[in-house]
């Protein structure tokens, strides 16, 4: 009987074989570039003659426009069907990644590139659900499990392909080699996904979508231009935009019957705790992504690729230790993985601080090692620590919002970490110290610090963490995060 049911299992995979290879190829090409850009920001300051305050926006609107749509890829799903608005976000990234490989300014850029973010940030929400609804109820674990794997290769491997493609072709290939890709892709899913049921839509939530990129992108730029001074024009004028355009969109959220964000999930307590947590953890991984590589390519004297392969390690290690913890999960709860992986984010954070530039590269080894196996050790157990304490009538409303929150507090993470290093490197600077290396590895050594001090802030917090009474069934969900 055991054989008879596992050869069924094998045979239903098998059937699927062809619908989950184009998910994954979707899926693969939209990762791998959301970490791509990170090891290109020194060239493309230098090819676009841009700063450092503007060119990370190359990277903050693509956060930012992931945060947008990713909440609507329900709704598009239910109202055309899964499968077109799949096609329809693959078909839309490539054209961004067209657009930006042509791109002439930084300004130019960064519009294709929310562009780009606007097609990708559908495409792993409902990658996942289209993933879900076809497989069979025997094989759902196992097949859900294969669809983890490009979550953690691809943005391993995007420093990677995109330092090399920078070094040894051009940085305008790190978005024309996305041009096959998506062809197949598209192609691929079109021959081979199902064509779903569609479902009965909600209103949209209009005045969310309008007000959000105010909120979230004024916030943004109102940190990010906060290295001309926080008495700017520029920076009060975005900081009260933002401030205004978030109490609306709360407010409004709040008294929808269907939101674009569920903001109700605030009432549990623990959910609240365990969110902060992740925002923290997510301000701490996008920062380092954006720093690190900046770091050992200007102030090192790195290639792109060198500064990419020494992204591996922590990918290796948060790889390595992501499935333990999922199963030390069910055994333990989330606290205590959460409060480990903490640990060593910190520790691993506070190392990158004592690392001048004319330390060896190999000193890096250690502390990316440690925010690899920190994060692996707590992503999943935070994920389903969410879902299992909030109310039980929004949890399916959770991943929208966690998703969501993730490329905000990215982009926060991008924004204000930028104008920390410009603010700090002029002070060192006007106080007679070289402005390359001394004053900028000075502001450098600031921003781990301050990153330091956000994950053991988030690690006290993470202390008062409880399993929930009645723990609700969940497997761990895997959301985009581009910092695994």
């Amino acid at each position: 009987m055991s054989t008879e049911v596992h050869a069924s299992e094998s045979a239903s995979v098998r059937s699927l074989l062809a619908p989950l290879i184009a998910i994954v190829v979707g899926m693969f090409m939209v990762i791998l570039d959301t970490t791509a850009v990170n090891v290109a920001i020194p060239v493309l300051a230098d090819d676009l003659h841009s700063s450092l305050s503007l060119i990370q926006w190359t990277i903050t609107g693509y956060s930012l426009a992931q945060a947008v749509v990713i909440p609507m890829a329900g709704w598009f799903s239910d109202r055309f069907g899964a499968k077109q608005t799949f096609v329809l976000s693959i078909i839309l990234f490539t054209v961004g990644s067209i657009l930006c490989a042509f791109a002439g300014t930084a300004e130019q850029l960064i519009a294709f590139r929310i562009v780009q973010g606007l097609g990708g940030g559908m495409v792993m929400p409902i990658a996942f659900a289209m993933t879900y609804r076809i497989s069979p109820p025997e094989s759902v674990g196992k097949i859900m499990g294969m669809m983890g794997v490009p979550v953690l290769l691809a943005p391993a491997l995007g420093p990677v392909v995109s330092g090399y493609l920078v070094d040894y072709v051009n940085w305008q290939w790190i978005f024309l080699i996305n041009i096959p890709v998506g062809i197949a892709g598209v192609i691929m899913s079109v021959l081979s996904l199902p064509n779903l049921p569609k479902k009965a839509s909600a209103p949209l939530d209009y005045a969310g979508i309008a007000l959000a990129p105010f909120a979230f992108g004024g916030l943004s730029y109102g940190l990010s231009e906060a290295g001309e001074g926080w008495s700017s024009a520029k920076t009060i004028v975005g900081l009260a935009v933002g401030a205004v355009a978030m109490v609306l969109f709360v407010v409004l959220e709040l008294r929808k019957r269907e939101p674009l964000l569920e903001l109700r999930v605030f009432r549990s307590m623990q959910f609240t705790r365990g969110i902060i947590v992740q925002w923290v953890m997510q301000f701490t991984m996008f920062g380092l992504i954006f720093a690190i590589p900046y770091f050992m390519q200007r102030l090192m004297g790195m290639s792109a690729f060198e500064a990419g392969l020494w992204t591996l390690p922590q990918a290796l290690a948060s790889a390595t230790m992501m499935p333990l913890s999922g199963r030390l999960f069910d055994r333990i709860g989330a606290r205590p993985l959460v409060v480990g992986g903490l640990i060593l984010i910190t520790a691993g954070a506070y190392l990158f601080s004592l690392i001048d530039p004319s330390d060896s590269p190999w000193l890096f080894l250690a502390p990316r090692a440690l925010i690899g196996f920190g994060m692996g050790m707590s992503f999943i157990a935070l994920n389903t620590h969410l879902i299992q304490t909030a109310p039980k009538e929004l949890v399916g409303k959770v991943t929208s919002l966690t998703s969501a929150a993730q490329q905000v507090f990215g982009s926060f993470a991008i924004a204000g970490l930028t104008t920390l290093l410009v603010s700090r490197t002029n002070h060192y600077a006007n106080q007679g110290e070289k402005p390359v290396p001394d004053a900028m590895a000075h502001a450098f050594h600031n921003a781990y610090i301050l990153i330091a001090i956000f994950a053991a802030a988030g690690l006290l917090l993470a202390i008062t963490l409880r399993r929930p009474a009645k723990e609700q069934t969940a497997q761990p969900t895997i959301v985009m995060d581009a910092g695994h």
